[in-house]
């Protein structure tokens, strides 16, 4: 067949595809011919256009025919197409998010669009400076179950990545590049010849591993150059750092809610792993310092304090006795390198290194690199400090020895049982379960203002609380050895009271991260994850900052208060809609609340990658906040498929970080009127408790949904997918209620219905516009384009609703064996399908397309091919083959999709 046209080109579309689509397809074209033959390439080509053929025509003869060529298949075509199919969506991700970089580039810096419109707005430039001084803006990264790559693929990902940016930069000036197209399709190969899937499950060693690489890829790039964008467009006082308030956060090896595998050792050993990489990259940075900083005394004047570290130096080599520089810095070598060895023994040197004393802290190191830095300013070499030197300094004040934060996180159900055995230990019959909110409150203030340990030595505490208090204790050690950024929020997990919170101060007490003067080295973080929660997380706090013992802890803290809110478990909950309102509504409270007492508010947003999880493109997502919420503070998490998206190369990297900062500083500094008037806050109000009634209705409320749910959807065989380090569900139970956010949301995505993301909104917005008669519509309109929370919400509607797929959601719900059931359940998803649609079309003026985009002929494939595998594993037993292929499937739909988990 010729390859002119093939399965792994882009198909028939309305506007042209991208020049690198082509490319790449016509790559793997090449590569699955060639590794599997022409008759593996005819097969995905036929499977393509009849799929191609189905979606067009939603025509059932269609389909049966696509089934009886995917059933004819044998196991080894079935695994060939399969990994056709989803190494072009691998493939197609990258192409597009080199697109995307391509148009950020032309588009320019954003960073200096917003502070010309922040001085035009009439701030000064001391006013602008001390917003940087003050901020934080923390994207924190998770380790996500349905995030599902090897270092293997991700290594020759990267790899193609790098070299398609090459190309592009060829192309651009005219250059041949016939030698990157050979390199690509060198690494297309090696990915072809590459196992997708894991053989074993994923430990949380496995997940550090795999956050460490973006920091070689991106981070360490990416955050400087962010800081130098800042100093660029700001008047900072000459010799003045720029402050690190871009700052990388983690969860990984610190999370431990409903996962047992966190413990103290793995906690240390996140450490020990992320000191190891960020050290090993500040020695190759300054091996590289000491040959590049020649610069002799013979020809330029040095300072008398570089002389003096000079001499101090282990380098006694006389050929350098007049580069005084370079001394300096085989000195700071070797005692890097004995402080690699002291917090990573494992870790390999880049090459030996003189006998010298480990550094304590970063301060001593930053003070020799200050001094070199003004020595070279000072005699005629600023371009020389303005390079490698620079860059690192910068490195090292955001980075650390410690390379991210990691926040701690446990169930406040843990929490409680953990007091209550510290208190039996130490007065039996104390009942701390047994005690109601006040009387909880009334003793552990007192144990907060008591000098006592509350801990029994030698006592036999239950295995459960010995660990909590090994996590605590492991955490007063690495914030000893690494400072108060190692470890600087515990975050307290279905937080409903205001004894949540001081149950986690007791704790941190007795572990001597805080004293009875108030003192404290973290800060206590409540998250408000269900719709309840968030309706009274806002008095919860109000009645915390009213105790003493709390206020002298804030007083210890900047007058700083960070509270996260939960947008999965609330939109699990309660539905799209009615979360997304109610967190707008918390946050409008809050932000009143703290204003009224001269505090500040730091909100952390616990958004997923997709939309069912508070997920969206970044920049909507904090501009859409109420005035006041941002406030130049953030901390957001960064999860999944997302991650992969944005932080896989350098300058991507670079872009969606500049967008972060250029938003903050929007919210912050030009956050408009508070447009939820009374009147648009009255109709959301209705909206949403329409929407919150349809949607629990069907999901809580309906006979035999979960029986639906666990059949019509791939969450049974998740479980058997090696993608994360935690079980999917907190209990072991089919109930939705305890099943966790991102497998719910990861089973509703696969089948392609996305409900999470949608359900609920037909029926609000058509239900409103039929009670409010003329011209209400028009109303609803407007909101939508004045107002950019509603806007938001209406766009990612609008967008769940285009990646979805009904036909083919259809097949899945046939595998539902009670047919009564399935037909009384899928009806009523359908028609909320139909309602939604119709209330994207009076909010918008036009439907969500319904062409066939360059995704369209190599994701629909996966999922008919799934659906037939999942057929035959629930009526047979399969082989080890097919399950592999089943589970490759799921890789695949999920690459199709993007942010979907």
């Amino acid at each position: 067949m010729a390859q002119s046209t093939s399965a792994a080109e882009p198909a028939e579309r309305n506007t042209q595809p991208d020049e690198g689509i082509r490319f790449l397809g016509r790559i793997l074209g090449r590569v699955l011919h060639a590794q599997e033959g022409g008759m593996a390439f005819d097969t995905v080509e036929n499977i393509r256009i009849a799929s191609i053929e189905y979606h067009r025509t939603g025509d059932e003869s269609a389909y049966a025919k696509l089934q009886r060529t995917i059933a004819g298949l044998s196991e080894e075509r079935t695994l060939q197409v399969l990994r056709a199919f989803t190494y072009f969506l691998h493939l197609l991700n990258m192409a597009q998010d080199q697109e995307r970089l391509a148009a950020e580039r032309e588009a320019g810096s954003q960073l200096d669009s917003v502070l010309a419109a922040v001085r035009a707005a009439g701030f000064s430039e001391e006013q602008i400076l001390k917003f940087f001084r003050e901020a934080l803006i923390s994207p924190i990264m998770t380790a996500h179950p349905t995030e599902i790559r090897r270092q293997s693929t991700m290594r020759s990902e990267f790899s193609i990545v790098r070299l398609l940016d090459s190309r592009t930069r060829a192309r651009a000036v005219g250059l041949d590049h016939a030698e990157i197209d050979r390199d690509i399709e060198r690494e297309i190969a090696t990915l072809w010849q590459t196992h997708l899937l894991r053989r074993t499950k994923l430990t949380v060693n496995d997940e550090i591993k795999n956050g460490l690489a973006y920091y070689e890829h991106t981070f360490f790039q990416a955050v400087p150059k962010i800081l130098e964008s800042t100093r660029a467009a700001l008047d900072f006082t000459p010799g003045e750092p720029v402050p690190a308030f871009l700052r990388i956060g983690s969860w990984i090896g610190g999370d431990r809610d409903g996962n047992p595998f966190v413990t103290d050792e793995i906690l240390r050993n996140t450490f020990r792993m992320q000191a190891g990489h960020v050290l090993t990259h500040y020695l190759a940075e300054v091996d590289m310092l000491s040959r590049e900083l020649s610069l002799s005394t013979r020809v330029v004047k040095v300072s008398e304090t570089v002389k003096t570290l000079a001499e101090a130096s282990p380098d006694t080599n006389p050929h350098r006795q007049d580069e005084p520089y370079k001394r300096v810095m085989i000195g700071v070598f070797a005692r890097l390198a004995a402080t690699l060895r002291e917090l990573d023994p494992e870790a390999q040197l880049p090459r030996p290194a003189l006998p010298a004393d480990a550094y304590e802290g970063t301060d001593e190191l930053l003070n020799v690199l200050d001094a070199v830095d003004a020595s070279l300013r000072a005699n005629q070499a600023a371009i020389v400090a303005d390079g490698r030197l620079l860059a690192l300094r910068r490195k090292i004040r955001s980075f650390g020895f410690h390379l991210s934060s990691v926040d701690l996180r446990q169930n406040s159900s843990v929490h409680e049982t953990t007091i209550a055995e510290l208190f039996e230990a130490i007065a039996p019959g104390t009942d701390y379960a047994g005690l109601d909110e006040s009387a909880r409150i009334a003793l552990l203030r007192e144990e907060l203002n008591s000098p006592r340990s509350l801990i029994r030595p030698f006592w036999d505490y239950s295995e459960a609380t010995s660990k909590e208090l090994r996590i605590f204790r492991a955490a007063q050690g690495i914030i000893a050895r690494f400072g108060p950024k190692a470890i600087t929020t515990s975050i307290i997990s279905n937080a409903q009271s205001v004894s949540d919170v001081l149950e986690v101060c007791v704790l941190l007490k007795q572990v001597g991260l805080m004293d009875t003067d108030g003192r404290c080295s973290v800060s206590v973080v409540p998250l408000f994850e269900t719709i309840a929660d968030l309706r009274d997380g806002p008095q919860t706090v109000a009645n915390l900052l009213d105790l003493p013992e709390y206020a002298r802890v804030l007083d210890s803290q900047f007058s700083t208060q960070e509270i996260m809110l939960g947008y999965s478990d609330s939109n699990k909950d309660g539905g799209f809609v009615t979360s997304g309102w109610e967190l707008y509504k918390a946050e409008r409270e809050l932000v009143a609340l703290f204003k009224a007492r001269a505090l500040r508010l730091r909100l952390f947003h616990g958004r997923g990658g997709s939309v069912g999880r508070g997920g969206g493109p970044a920049r909507e997502a904090i501009i859409a906040q109420p005035p006041g919420a941002v406030n130049g503070q953030i901390r957001l998490t960064e999860q999944g498929e997302v991650i992969s998206s944005r932080y896989s190369h350098a300058e991507s990297g670079y872009a969606h970080l500049e967008t972060m900062v250029s938003a903050t500083i929007e919210a912050s500094l030009l956050p408009g009127e508070d447009l939820a008037t009374e009147k648009a806050a009255s109709i959301m109000e209705t909206l949403s408790e329409t929407a919150f009634q349809t949607y629990r209705d069907l999901v809580f409320n309906t006979e035999g949904f979960e029986d639906f749910f666990w059949s019509s959807t791939i969450i049974n065989e998740i479980a058997a997918l090696n993608i994360g380090s935690r079980p999917a569900s907190r209990a072991a139970t089919r109930e939705i209620r305890s099943l966790r956010a991102i497998p719910w949301v990861f089973s509703w995505a696969q089948c392609r219905l996305m409900l999470p993301g949608w359900y609920g909104f037909g029926t609000a917005i058509n239900s409103w516009i039929a009670e409010n008669g003329e011209g209400a519509g028009e109303e609803l309109a407007r909101l939508n384009r004045e107002w950019p929370f509603f806007h938001s919400m209406v766009e990612k509607v609008a967008s769940m609703i285009q990646k979805s797929d009904l036909s083919i959601a259809a097949h899945y719900a046939d595998l539902v064996e009670d047919k009564a059931l399935r037909d009384r359940i899928f009806s009523r998803i359908t028609d909320e399908w139909n309602a939604t649609v119709d209330a994207l079309e009076t909010l918008t003026g036009s439907r969500p397309g319904e062409e066939i985009d360059d995704r369209t002929p190599y994701l629909d494939p996966l999922n008919h091919i799934q659906v037939a595998l999942l057929q035959k594993s629930r009526s047979e037993e399969i082989s080890a083959r097919l399950q592999r292929g089943l589970l490759l499937s799921i890789n695949g739909v999920a690459s199709g999709l993007r942010n979907t988990g």
